[in-house]
């Protein structure tokens, strides 16, 4: 199995790096594209990502800031710098260099700026949301930008795995850059829900922390095969295959 999830608009400050650090595969392209993002103005960066002006500034900045090669002293591992709902979930950090080192060619974080990263593969900071409309030589926006690139490194990924099958933990606007039509092996969307007075419900928060908790589950557990996930009980959450249709998998609780 292949995991996929979206990275995280929030990171962690002051993240030790580790000797195990990796390069992403996709760098050559991040570094092209860097070239764009450095030269974002403010009011620019603000427009395309309805930032505040604090915001739209300290990424002008990290954008700025970007070197390459990236390297232990300059940069830290994807997994354990961003910080959003889905990585509460996951909790990384709290994870055996054991567990990430097996993760390194089951788990794969798209990301706007680096295509596509490994638990262990340098970024350094930035905000770059899949959706964004960055125009470049490639194309009017993002999607055009990485093109059939990322799908590609999954199906490199995803031919290295005993039973080939992609997780899809990630949100729409990030699966999108996978061009799901050119990936060669089965796709699952595992879908979170909360019964409220007796109706599913997606509430995103919730959703988002149960992906990274999924992952973490499927990585401590060291799982192979799709049905394998069906299992997953952690926080409540049940195997609902009465609400489940098709490749979309629905894992849902009471709610309190």
């Amino acid at each position: 199995m292949f995991i996929l999830l979206s990275p995280a608009k929030k990171l962690r400050e002051g993240v030790a790096s580790i000797p195990q650090a990796s390069v992403a595969a996709l760098t050559k392209d991040a570094e092209i594209l860097s070239r764009t993002t450095r030269g974002l103005s403010k009011n620019k960066l603000k427009d395309l990502m309805s930032l505040s002006d604090n915001l739209a500034e300290l990424n002008v900045g990290r954008f700025q800031a970007i070197e390459f090669p990236h390297q232990p002293s300059n940069a830290s591992p994807a997994a354990l710098t961003f910080n959003g709902d889905v990585y509460q979930g996951l909790d990384a950090e709290s994870l055996s260099m054991e567990d990430l080192e097996w993760a390194q060619d089951r788990l794969g974080i798209l990301s706007g700026l680096y295509g596509i990263l490994r638990p262990l593969d340098l970024i350094q900071p930035y905000r770059l949301e899949m959706g964004t409309a960055l125009k470049t030589r490639r194309g009017p926006n993002l999607y055009q930008f990485w093109g059939d690139r990322i799908a590609k490194e999954i199906n490199v990924r995803t031919s290295l795995q005993a039973q080939p099958c992609i997780i899809n933990l990630a949100s729409n606007e990030y699966f999108k850059a996978a061009s799901a039509k050119n990936i060669n092996a089965p796709i699952i969307t595992p879908a979170f829900k909360e019964i409220r007075d007796g109706k599913p419900k997606i509430i995103s928060f919730f959703a988002k922390k149960a992906r990274g908790m999924m992952a973490r589950y499927i990585i401590e557990n060291r799982l192979e095969e799709p049905e394998s996930i069906q299992q997953f009980n952690v926080d409540g959450y049940q195997y609902r295959p009465d609400l489940s249709k098709g490749p979309q998998w629905v894992f849902a609780r009471e709610s309190s």
